[in-house]
């Protein structure tokens, strides 16, 4: 028999959390949470995305073993802002029996009815800056910090139950360019800041980052506003993701490019590949699990391309060619070896444009499922 209840209390919602480490023990492409992060971020005390959220926490039992779990989410700013009366489900994880599978997403359904809303989409977080997407292809990789990985059967389990594909995203990796790779986008560089007579910032220390992020979540906004499932950022969460993430990121790989008079036209993070030393804490940072990731961050070869934005007039200008340029010379100093494109929609063609120069290859697929009700 099959039981499912809502966790509320600590230890239920460290349940909640440690499920994954036992269903991917031995699994080297399953990369841990920090636990106590993973923690704050469902703790509507400390996420601000509770702001216009809420949010419930079920767990799934077999015979008195917990054997699944999932979180099911009403982001009523998308609802009510963009009229997508829609209940989210993430944070999904279960054995491969496709009864409890059934019995967990039922809880989507159950809130959707509660709330006359049309359908069910998942996995995916609170919001656009929320992991996404259940892997469809590329399970003998190794995953990131920033995306779920999963077992092959749950794409299964969601087209049993009737759930079809929404929308997909793909994710490819590239080898440091060559100097000969590089050069047309060098040429481009220095022609398109000759043209529009712009300048890049670089940073080498964080302190000196923080004056400039508000102005980059403004230019996000602004950015990404033209897609059909983007809610803006508010100015508390850019303040928790700032407190959250910044930290973790080598200053060198965070790029703006600016026009003459100082208004902010592009921007770009990038993250050092912390996969190997997330699955070293086991969940952990103390009492030596930060002293993984403190190596990582200064000595990885591989990085992740998390954000990237260009104001809307300068788009297909060339200004990507100047943040490039901007990151080889840091990546060649650095000895950066391996470039990953964290996951992309599909369709969005102008982001795909930006790498086809460099031989990317596609190495994971994902997507997310819908069901009409």
């Amino acid at each position: 028999m099959i039981t499912i209840t809502e966790a509320k209390t600590k230890k239920e919602m460290n349940d909640f959390v440690q499920f994954p480490f036992g269903l991917y023990k031995g699994n080297p492409y399953w990369i841990p949470p920090i636990i106590n992060e993973e923690l704050e971020s469902f703790d509507s005390s400390v996420n601000p995305a509770f702001e216009h959220a809420e949010a419930h926490f079920f767990l799934a039992r077999k015979e008195g073993k917990i054997v699944g779990r999932t979180a099911v989410i009403v982001n009523w700013a998308e609802v009510n802002q963009l009229g997508k009366r829609k209940v989210r489900f993430g944070w999904f994880d279960v054995i491969d029996d496709i009864e409890v599978t059934r019995a967990l997403l039922e809880k989507a359904h159950e809130m959707a009815r509660k709330h006359n809303l049309d359908n069910i989409e998942g996995p995916m977080g609170f919001s656009n800056l929320d992991k996404v997407g259940v892997l469809t292809e590329g399970f003998d990789e190794i995953g990131t910090m920033i995306t779920w990985y999963n077992y092959p059967y749950y794409k299964d389990h969601f087209e049993q139950l009737g759930f079809v594909k929404e929308k997909e995203w793909l994710e490819s990796r590239f080898k440091l360019p060559t100097d000969e790779m590089i050069a047309p986008i060098l040429k481009a560089d220095a022609m398109i800041r000759r043209r529009y007579n712009l300048k890049a910032i670089n940073f080498t220390n964080t302190k000196d980052i923080m004056p400039y992020v508000d102005r980059m979540f403004e230019l996000f906004n602004e950015t990404y506003a033209r897609l059909s499932s983007f809610v803006a950022v508010s100015d508390t969460q850019i303040a928790y993701f700032k407190k959250k993430y910044i930290g973790m990121i080598n200053p060198e790989y965070i790029k703006f490019v600016e026009d003459e008079n100082g208004k902010m036209l592009a921007f770009c993070i990038v993250m050092p590949s912390l996969s190997e030393a997330l699955q070293k804490t086991k969940g952990k940072l103390f009492p030596f699990g930060f002293l993984h990731l403190l190596w990582a961050k200064k000595h990885t070869k591989e990085v992740l391309f998390y954000l990237i934005g260009v104001q809307p007039e300068y788009q297909n200008k060339g200004l990507t060619a100047v943040i490039m340029a901007e990151y080889y010379k840091s990546f060649k100093a650095n000895g950066i070896e391996t470039c990953i494109r964290t996951p992309e929609l599909e369709e969005n063609n102008s982001i795909q444009n930006l790498w086809k120069n460099f031989n990317p290859v596609i190495h994971k697929r994902r997507r997310t499922y819908i069901k009409h009700l």
